[in-house]
């Protein structure tokens, strides 16, 4: 009868022990979570709940198993995975208690700091994240470590492991230099504010905002919602453009290519009016030039300013649609054409006798060709087709 008692009391009673401190420490966490809202610690432990508990079964089980005789013949094999089971759980608490810690002081430096400078706070964001992923890689590696010292054989093979240490580590830093490259990368990212979480940036032609950072790989989620996945080295080893280093105010350029006669002044003034009924117009400046010129057309360039990338993209699809509805209605005679008008004849031709109406065939060839002529060869024609100003 003791046989049977002495296991269900010795699992039973560590298992209910476990229940109950764990009921109690939970019910502990959640009222000082009601009471200090400030903080978002407390309901950030209460997830650690769960390896919580398995420590404190592993550990009281690792404590008391010894009593039962009836296991008298797996001692060894009970004894080493209760251990492992408690190296284990001990390291997912661990993160759990690291990851919750280091959350309430980024909440904390984010309330206090968003409104004044949110690039930061995508800093500390991104620092913060790496800095959890690189605890969290040393966590694992030494509970890892921690789990095979628990073999006897390991251990007897340590000695001969240490003695060619110094080839292994040639070996694996050659085999693996792309990957310790990215992670060197990433920690140089991280504390090297080159690029944060939340920047918008330009990279191999493609814009996009930065949505997550490793120690390996960056994702950028471009504006059409595609992912763009790239080694974090390549941010270190080539260009790219950053939208949200320092200010996040940006300037966009908006082009015409108009007709000579376009108004230029009618088209500043009609500039200024679609900025003021323009929200994402952050009112700091603009501008209107001609900026180049081709024997047909004029290059018509509008400098607008907005407070981010988003709004001066909102601001420069608005006055570019909001410009050409206005010029289309308004002022036609000012968009780009092809002229066909005919050419006036030099002074000396006239008076070579085409006035007495002796036209030969060449000469009417001629007058056909001078009719196709590009705008370039017949400036008067300029503005006094049947497609001018009327």
């Amino acid at each position: 009868m003791e046989n049977v008692l002495r296991p269900v009391l010795v699992v039973g009673g560590s298992v209910l022990i476990t229940l109950v401190i764990g009921w109690a420490t939970d019910l502990l966490l959640r009222e000082a979570d009601e009471r200090h809202h400030e903080t978002p610690l407390w309901g950030l432990l209460r997830r650690a709940r769960v390896p919580y508990q398995l420590v404190l079964c592993a550990a009281l089980l690792r404590g008391s198993y010894d009593q039962v005789k009836v296991l008298e013949d797996h001692r060894v094999g009970i004894g080493r995975a209760l251990t492992l089971t408690l190296i284990g759980s001990a390291a997912w608490l661990v993160i759990r208690i690291a990851s919750a810690i280091v959350e309430t002081s980024y909440s904390r430096y984010a309330s206090a700091r968003a409104h004044r400078d949110p690039a930061r706070v995508r800093r500390v964001r991104t620092q913060v994240e790496l800095i959890m992923r690189v605890v969290s890689a040393v966590v694992i590696v030494v509970a890892a470590a921690s789990m095979l010292l628990t073999f006897p054989a390991m251990r007897a093979a340590g000695a001969s492991l240490l003695a060619s240490a110094g080839i292994l580590g040639i070996v694996a830093g050659v085999a693996a230099q792309s990957t310790l490259s990215n992670m060197f990368a990433g920690l140089q990212i991280a504390f090297g504010d080159m690029v944060r979480i939340g920047d918008t940036v330009v990279v191999n032609g493609e814009w996009g905002t930065v949505e997550e950072i490793t120690l390996t790989f960056l994702t950028v989620r471009t504006w059409d919602e595609r992912r763009i996945t790239m080694p974090v080295s390549y941010f270190t080893s080539n260009p790219f453009e950053n939208w949200s280093r320092g200010t996040p105010q940006m300037t966009g350029t908006v082009f015409w290519h108009l007709d000579h006669s376009a108004p230029l002044e009618a088209m500043r003034d009609k500039l200024r009016d679609i900025l003021r009924q323009c929200p994402a117009w952050d009112g700091r400046a603009y501008n209107l030039y001609v900026t180049d010129t081709t024997p047909t057309t004029i290059q018509v360039r509008a400098l607008v300013t907005a407070k981010d990338s988003d709004d001066i993209w909102t601001v420069r699809v608005a006055v570019r649609e909001e410009m050409i509805r206005w010029l289309c209605e308004e002022h036609p005679y000012a968009l780009p054409r092809v002229n066909t008008a005919d050419a006036a004849r030099p002074p000396g031709q006239r008076d070579g006798g085409h006035d007495l109406g002796l036209v030969r065939d060449g000469d009417r060839a001629a007058s056909r060709d001078d009719a196709v002529r590009p705008s370039l060869d017949k400036p008067r024609s300029l503005g006094r087709s049947g497609t001018g100003r009327g």
